[in-house]
């Protein structure tokens, strides 16, 4: 019996070493990322500041997934504002080219209607071309679950 447990043991073992071992990278190749195997890739990036460095950033790592090779005509992007993000839409921001070049490649540009009322803040005060949402929060969630990858730069 003590040989049939040694056995086992040492066979689980063996069987995790080596499953560690084909994990490794092979450092004789050089590493260029993960392949985009799907056909397609959904992303929510949220944006809850009106600190501006980061909604510079968030416009950034959006153009920058959009143009990545591996995603190009693979990627469905969604912009979530709310909290303080609202500045970012509003018509007197220095968002408004980037934001249309963005709705232009496709991303959804959606606002939170919660963050209107509790700032009280018109849709008219906001650019023409965005979109709106019940919460924020809510729209994170439904997607989440829906398998879309939330980015919060």
């Amino acid at each position: 019996m003590k040989k049939i447990k040694f056995l086992a043991v040492t066979a689980a073992l063996l069987f995790s070493l080596n499953a560690v071992a084909q994990e490794k990278q092979d450092v004789s190749k050089p590493f260029h990322g993960a392949i985009a195997v799907k056909k397609i890739y959904k992303v929510v990036y949220q944006l809850n500041t009106e600190d501006d460095k980061k909604i510079v950033a968030t416009l950034k790592n959006i153009n920058n997934a959009l143009q990545d090779p591996r995603l190009k005509g693979k990627l469905k992007v969604e912009l979530v504002v709310h909290g303080g993000g609202v500045v970012a839409f509003k018509k007197d921001s220095a968002y408004e080219q980037q934001l249309l070049e963005l709705q232009k490649k496709g991303v959804l540009l959606a606002q939170c209607e919660n963050t209107l009322k509790e700032r009280n803040i018109g849709k008219d005060e906001l650019y023409s071309f965005i979109s709106f949402v019940p919460s924020g929060n809510g729209e994170l969630i439904i997607r989440q679950s829906e398998g879309w990858a939330i980015l919060h730069p």
